[in-house]
């Protein structure tokens, strides 16, 4: 081959101007949902850091406010809440209670700012004194069907309250439909479910079990959430809340399964959503605060990663810090 007849690839490199024109995928700041954590407390200005998730929080109400605030000020248009309660029952009653801490944090965020998009997580394990995702048998096992209901009473409650977009997280089969129907049986059929459709029985989740203190009594979570080496599962999984109603798909989590994120991109025209959670968080910070990391490249190439594997809008505790860079 002589010189010329081989690809110039480098010709598209030689300066930054260049490399943007023919940058393939772009991070927005309207594709990331920063994660919060509120507590109900009765101290106002409360705010306790998450040791094992350095630099964020559990928060009060009021200091939430402040805090998405501030956000809202660099660009973020939409947050998720998970909520830690001031008691626990065998029920998880604090999910679904119209006066609960998300139900509350709901109405005061969407008071003060009516254009973020709020995203609910619905879920029991944060409110069940045993910390499992729905009721137990008499033998420790969690049952589905009755679960349901009270899935759908806490969706309905969300979303009484303000909340823009509800977000299963449970991994029952068919909490989609069910909150789908009861939704729509209360008048918010204009109310889109995020469905966390293909959610992993995985190890990174540790640092969220802390942060919201949600780790279960006893046992794990793997009768529920799916085998790490499943990827035709999840494609069952998606298929079966598309049919149920769900308008958006999300992978949980996003970088050990980029395959699966773009199996589902290949397979849905819906939106996909894809979490980065506490356990990837949690890892890039050591890595950075040892100085074993380029903090921004780190953080903006893993992100850049999920959004080229196919997602639509990615869920991430790096929202806040990230919008500085775009």
């Amino acid at each position: 081959m002589s010189i010329g007849d081989f690809h110039r690839g480098r010709r598209l490199r030689r300066t930054s101007a260049l490399r943007g024109m023919v940058r393939e995928t772009e991070l927005r700041p309207a594709d990331l949902i920063q994660g919060y954590f509120v507590v109900e407390s009765g101290d106002r200005n409360f705010e306790k850091p998450i040791p094992s998730m350095p630099g964020q929080s559990q928060f009060s109400v009021d200091r939430l406010v402040a805090r998405v605030g501030a956000a809202m000020d660099k660009g973020l248009t939409a947050a998720i809440l998970f909520g830690l309660p001031e008691k626990k029952d065998p029920a998880g009653t604090g999910a679904y209670a119209d006066d609960g801490i998300v139900q509350r944090a709901v109405m005061r965020l969407k008071e003060t700012y009516p254009d973020l998009v709020v995203v609910t997580d619905v879920c029991l394990c944060e409110y069940t004194s045993h910390g499992h995702c729905g009721l137990l048998d008499g033998h420790g096992e969690v049952q589905n069907d009755p679960t349901l209901d009270l899935l759908a009473k806490t969706a309905v409650s969300q979303a009484r309250a303000g909340a823009d977009i509800i977000a299963p997280s449970d991994m029952m089969d068919g909490r989609v439909a069910a909150i789908r129907g009861a939704l729509d049986g209360a008048g918010f059929s204009h109310i889109p479910i995020m469905s966390y459709a293909v959610k992993y029985a995985s190890a990174f989740y540790g640092p969220f079990r802390e942060a919201a203190d949600s780790a279960p009594a006893f046992g794990d979570r793997k009768g529920y959430q799916m085998d790490p080496a499943n990827v035709r599962e999840g494609l069952r999984e998606a298929a079966a809340d598309f049919a149920e109603g769900a308008d958006i798909l999300m992978v949980k989590p996003a970088m050990p399964y980029l395959d699966v994120i773009r199996l589902l991109r290949d397979t849905f025209d819906t939106p996909i959503a894809a979490y980065q959670v506490s356990g990837e968080y949690a890892m890039l910070m050591a890595a950075i605060n040892n100085g074993w990391l380029d903090r921004q490249r780190s953080i903006l190439e893993a992100l850049t990663g999920i959004k080229r594997a196919g997602a639509d809008m990615i869920i991430t505790y790096f929202a806040e810090e990230v919008l500085d860079w775009l």
